[in-house]
């Protein structure tokens, strides 16, 4: 799972045309990667509805889906700290194929080396190939909208980019949901059908201009440069806190959601199970929108209250065996999530000077995805001595609280 990664910004020779003739123009090689990227990140999630059939297969313990979940975090955290921003210099169209290619190796060890073991390294490989492509994705976007429509600002490249990212993640489990409930062989046929689907995006990408001029001298390498402003330690700390929180939000969806599912509310479908996860994230995408006119402040201040009345109806549905109010509670809490996120990345970003922002926003996304891995792992920790529902009613009351002392904490910073 990626939210939008900080997009670098390049120097005017960076965007140079590619003119080469059996290149695409630049506006149809914008759709072409912003295709591309949301094929990647649908298939990111795709596993999602389909971890209660491995468990049902296999018959390993629930705390195992965290581990396997947990890698694909921290392939997501090691490929955007080691290579997330090599597209810099190495050029965005290469780590986008780079991208996707890592993507096909992970569809293809689903299809061949599928019990735990295999389901580990592939979850892992799908991590770093998301963690390339979502600042190279969006950078290049940016890039070829500019060239093809250089008198347009960047405001629809931005919202496409924000689409297909959070799009693509509320797609996948909506798409594998589709696959186990409706078509057969369910945990070979949706990696089979998207090794077809990435591989002819690859080829798409490879006729895409490029839009970054490889160095005649390659730099020494260096990982991405994290900073915190050290003047603003404690609004930063808040937002990263809020970060925190709202990934391990979805990461307690995109994980645990399918057997919370069969296990407490005894739902079989795995089409229900696909469609829980797609509500959050869709949920989370829409507020986004609906919110955007509201000043700063008055969305954060929204955005606690559906956090923290999203994560109590969570309790609530658990505790009370009501299906119907863990499905509103997800909804509402993924709303107040999307807002918190984007609150924090604000906050964040008005705290660092204009040449240290991509640190600062880096360090964000850094937080963010060990708020994604943590608490899920910690969550698999708790499972092995107790029960499924005190232990999930005890993650959403710290989660919440740590949410809402974020928020409240950010208001006065916020911009």
């Amino acid at each position: 799972m990626s939210m939008k990664a900080p997009a670098s910004h390049p120097t005017p020779a960076a965007t140079r045309p590619d003119t080469r003739p059996w290149r695409l123009r630049h506006g149809a090689g914008f759709w072409i990667i912003a295709a591309a990227f949301l094929a990647v990140m649908a298939f990111s999630t795709i596993p999602t509805p389909l971890y209660a059939l491995y468990q049902q297969r296999d018959g390993f313990p629930t705390w195992i889906v965290t581990v396997i979940f947990a890698a694909y975090a921290v392939g997501v955290i090691a490929s955007l700290f080691l290579i997330g921003h090599l597209s810099d210099w190495a050029g965005r169209r290469r780590m986008v194929l780079v991208a996707i290619v890592l993507e096909l190796v992970a569809a293809a060890l689903f299809l061949v080396w599928n019990d735990v073991s295999g389901l580990i390294v592939a979850r892992f490989l799908s991590g770093v190939g998301v963690g390339a492509l979502t600042a190279s994705a969006t950078a290049h976007l940016g890039e070829l909208r500019s060239v093809a429509r250089p008198d347009e600002g960047p405001r629809l490249a931005s919202t496409v980019s924000t689409v297909v990212n959070t799009g693509g993640l509320a797609l996948g489990p909506l798409i594998g949901g589709v696959f186990a409930q409706f078509l057969p062989a369910p945990l070979l046929l949706p990696y089979a059908v998207f090794l077809v689907i990435l591989a002819g995006a690859a080829l798409a990408v490879a006729l895409v201009p490029e839009t970054v001029e490889r160095a005649e001298e390659r730099p020494a390498y260096r990982p991405q440069r994290i900073s915190v402003p050290a003047a603003s330690r404690g609004a930063f700390s808040a937002a990263a806190a809020a970060a925190f929180a709202g990934f391990a939000v979805f990461g307690l969806f995109t994980s645990l959601a399918p057997s919370v599912l069969a296990g407490t509310f005894h739902v079989a479908s795995h089409l229900v199970a696909g469609v829980v996860p797609f509500s959050v994230f869709a949920a989370s995408a829409v507020s986004q929108i609906v919110f955007a006119p509201l000043r700063s402040r008055t969305a954060l201040i929204v955005a606690t209250a559906l956090v923290a009345v999203g994560l109590a109806g969570l309790a609530v549905g658990v505790l009370g065996d009501s299906l119907p109010v863990f499905l509103i509670a997800g909804v509402l809490a993924g709303a107040g999530v999307g807002l918190l996120f984007r609150a924090s990345i604000l906050v964040a970003g008005s705290l660092a000077a204009p040449e240290r922002r991509g640190e600062v926003l880096a360090a964000i996304f850094l937080v963010a995805y060990i708020g994604l891995a943590l608490p899920v792992l910690l969550v698999g920790v708790a499972l092995i001595l107790w029960p499924l529902v005190p232990v999930l009613v005890a993650f959403v009351a710290i989660i919440a609280v740590l949410a809402v002392v974020a928020a409240l904490r950010m208001l006065p910073t916020a911009p």
